[in-house]
């Protein structure tokens, strides 16, 4: 197996994985939106709301909401030393209090822990008209996607790297390139040049004025494009990590519980 990074930032990810099966690649995929942990409002106790939208509504607005937060900080609810009835090591409480008119974003709410805020602050939640007002206090814990999409860590997509080889017999490589649908994929100087094989969309268009065997596109059925964008409070780096973790964590607790099958 190899990895080949394509680009990275806090937010997004792109990579090359060699030497994998198209199951070990979904699983991977289902992993980093499912399986890895994140902190999301649960619970909401409205104190008073007058404005147009419903507190169910509301409630489920500030769900989606992504927060940030220590990821040693706290723990799952079932794992907690206070057996899920809820304590500062797997609960955190927010607080909104606003008078309109006014938007009301997601960056009014006041965190009772430094870490815990939301990733973003300008997020709608909703419109405040004179004389309306709106609080409420918030109780977030962690969970997985699998769960609740609100408990999402990333979105994840996936595709097949294309193979791509062009050995034009009359050297002539720009009529190739100007049926690329990308324009951007190959480079010529001395020779061709795959710069951008991320982009190509297997347009199989090369095959209008090929003759033989001269140029070829296929998939590559071993080699997948990953691209990870978090929705979370995680790093896209991080998602990936611990979605590997949590793998290992779960085949190992498989595998133990496969030995006591008599």
């Amino acid at each position: 197996m190899r990895i080949e990074i394509l680009n990275r930032t806090d937010s997004e990810i792109n990579f090359v994985v060699r030497g994998i099966t198209p199951g070990f690649a979904n699983l991977l995929r289902r992993a980093m939106m499912m399986e890895v942990p994140t902190l999301a409002i649960e619970w909401v106790d409205f104190i008073k709301n007058d404005s147009a939208l419903q507190d169910e509504i509301l409630a489920n607005r500030l769900g989606q909401i992504p927060l940030t937060f220590d990821k040693k900080a706290y723990n799952l609810p079932e794992e907690c030393t206070c057996k899920g009835k809820g304590c500062s090591r797997c609960q955190v409480k927010l607080v909104l209090s606003k008078k309109g008119p006014c938007m009301v974003y997601s960056g009014d709410l006041k965190s009772r822990a430094k870490d815990v805020k939301p990733v973003f602050d300008n997020i709608p939640i909703v419109e405040l008209f004179e004389g309306e007002e709106l609080e409420f206090e918030a109780i977030a814990q962690l969970g997985f996607g699998r769960e609740h999409v609100k408990w999402q860590a990333s979105i994840v997509g996936y595709k097949n790297s294309p193979l791509v080889t062009i050995i034009p017999k009359d050297k002539n490589y720009e009529k190739y390139l100007k049926l690329c649908s990308r324009g951007h994929v190959f480079k010529v100087g001395n020779k061709i040049v795959i710069t951008g094989i991320d982009d190509c969309t297997l347009c199989q268009k090369y095959k209008e004025i090929s003759k033989g065997d001269e140029v070829k596109v296929e998939d590559g059925e071993d080699i997948f494009i990953f691209n990870v964008e978090s929705v979370s409070g995680w790093k896209a780096e991080e998602v990936v990590l611990e979605a590997l973790d949590q793998l290992e964590k779960r085949l190992k607790e498989f595998k133990k519980k496969l030995k006591k099958v008599k």
